[in-house]
């Protein structure tokens, strides 16, 4: 596999290098993170008002589903908490004002967002990661739009203004504990796949200004600690109480970071990379991803390259390799800025290969298990020669989301699915398999499986059908599949995958659905 892998990657680099579009370029195994992040602060991407009826955010909310799934993503990584505030009834936040146009004020329908969103996303085959930002308090300076429930109201001590907004002292225990503690309180109450943070933790450096926590460095920092050790060991704590937290109530929910993409300009550090940026991770925003891989405090990795290809500060190609050659313990995806497609004072982004080719390279590298897109509306409904590439040659076939790193757990398990019955509803068929106790799935994974080599079959990407949810009632698990997905298969196999994304043995059947006639 590695063999084959460093070739396959030295033909993606002449090929990049030679400035070509990126054909066939297809995945070497089943397992690929394939996610978007779907931005609800100033409503980036959704929803498109905070003032619209129910009715119509949800239809958007599909929309963008839809919309992906079509291009095989198998995630979707949705922003639940902005600034302070919460996407679903929350004891801790008032509820946010991008969803309901006024802070506090709950959905007009008796509902709950989040986990509609949830059970949306699951349907489709979906991974939910709920993207939380935990320091960020206020949106603005403007706090008569703050709900009376707002932290900024309740502890004051807590808030920091800097540049045009508040934020959360990392330096109070206090602090720590409330935001774990919201943290939990999504754990325990929603059905999620992953808890996501982005790069937002001490704030981006704005000149002329200073973070003003010195007094609590002077109480809380042990002697002889510098204040930049002392801010990256607050950060390092929210992660730590945060993952003991997560994997305490559910060990199969991951937790992902997706830091700003340059720890460290080599120019400063030589383990750095050959990067000139204007701030570091590191540096500028006191956060240490090296020491949260190293630690076993994440279980995914999705530094933000931002850059194209050859960016002369920041090159995507040579910050891929350096987070490559540094990854450890970790699933490692990278964050791809989808929206400066056409859109940037950088012209390779007017490139319809750039993306693609950004896609393919990280694809051909070691240690680069997937890729998310920021954001959702940066290719809906837009950029077709770049969608029908993403389609045709990059994301042709769906894909089996990748297990956890960080868990002492196997890719497989044993166990088989054993099915009872087959019906077909209107254009549908439902399946019902025998339940066991002992097992705790979540979706199931049908492949063609064409030839007398079927075990091999299952291996390849292109072999996959599609991946479904799986519901429970008291005695069977039941699968309902869009009557189109068996047409002109002869055999299938079907397997589960459990909580932990591990999969389970094939049970292998014929396929004598006549769709026409609709029975067996």
């Amino acid at each position: 596999m590695r063999q084959s892998k460093l070739l396959y990657s030295l033909l993606i680099i002449i090929s990049c290098f030679c400035g070509n579009l990126i054909k066939g370029a297809e995945p070497i195994h089943k397992r690929e993170f394939r996610a978007v992040w779907i931005a609800t602060v100033s409503n980036i991407d959704w929803p498109t008002s905070p003032n619209d009826p129910v009715e119509k955010q949800q239809e958007d909310f599909i929309a963008i589903l839809d919309f992906y799934k079509k291009l095989n993503f198998n995630a979707v990584i949705v922003q639940v908490r902005t600034a302070g505030d919460a996407f679903y009834p929350s004891k801790l936040a008032p509820w946010s004002r991008f969803l309901t146009g006024q802070e506090g004020k709950a959905p007009e329908l008796d509902y709950d967002p989040m986990a509609w969103m949830i059970q949306e996303a699951h349907n489709r085959g979906f991974e939910f990661h709920a993207w939380l930002n935990p320091y960020r308090a206020t949106f603005d300076l403007n706090t008569d739009i703050l709900s009376p429930q707002h932290d900024f109201f309740t502890h004051q001590d807590w808030m920091i203004p800097y540049g045009k907004k508040y934020y959360y002292n990392p330096g109070i225990p206090e602090v720590q504990d409330h935001l774990v503690n919201i943290i939990t309180e999504v754990v325990e109450n929603y059905d999620i796949d992953a808890i996501h943070f982005d790069d937002y933790f001490y704030p981006y450096k704005t000149e002329g200004e200073v973070f003003k926590d010195a007094d609590v460095f002077v109480n809380h920092a042990e002697p002889g600690q510098s204040l930049e050790d002392w801010r990256r060991e607050n950060i390092n704590d929210l992660i730590r109480k945060t993952h003991e937290s997560i994997k305490k109530r559910k060990p199969w929910v991951h937790f992902g970071i997706s830091p700003f993409g340059v720890w460290r300009n080599a120019s400063i550090d030589p383990l750095g990379s050959d990067t000139e940026a204007g701030q570091t991770t590191y540096d500028d925003l006191y956060a240490d991803p090296l020491k949260w891989m190293k630690n076993g405090w994440i279980d995914y990795l999705a530094p933000q390259l931002y850059w194209s290809m050859d960016f002369h500060l920041a090159s995507y190609r040579r910050l891929i390799d350096w987070w490559d050659k540094n990854v450890i313990n970790t699933n490692l995806y990278i964050g791809n800025g989808a929206y400066k497609v056409k859109n940037n004072s950088d012209t390779a982004w007017y490139k319809k290969e750039e993306l693609p080719n950004q896609i393919a390279l990280s694809r051909a590298t070691q240690n680069i298990s997937g890729n998310i897109f920021f954001s959702a509306n940066s290719l809906l409904n837009k950029h077709d020669s770049i969608i029908n590439e993403l389609v045709q040659n990059v994301y042709n076939t769906p894909i089996l989301p990748p297990s956890s790193n960080t868990l002492d757990t196997l890719d497989t398990f044993d166990d088989t699915p054993e099915i009872i019955s087959k019906r077909v509803i209107d254009d549908t068929v439902h399946f019902r398999l025998k339940k066991r106790d002992t097992m705790s799935v979540q979706w199931a994974v049908l492949y063609n499986v064409e030839n007398k080599r079927q075990r091999q079959m299952i291996k390849d990407p292109k072999n996959i059908i599609g991946v479904f949810p799986i519901t429970s009632d008291t005695d069977y698990f039941n699968i309902t599949i869009p009557i189109h997905f068996l047409d002109h298969k002869r055999l299938i196999a079907v397997s589960y995958l459990d909580f932990y994304r591990r999969e389970s043995e094939i049970c292998i059947f014929k396929n004598k659905l006549n769709s026409k006639k609709r029975d067996w």
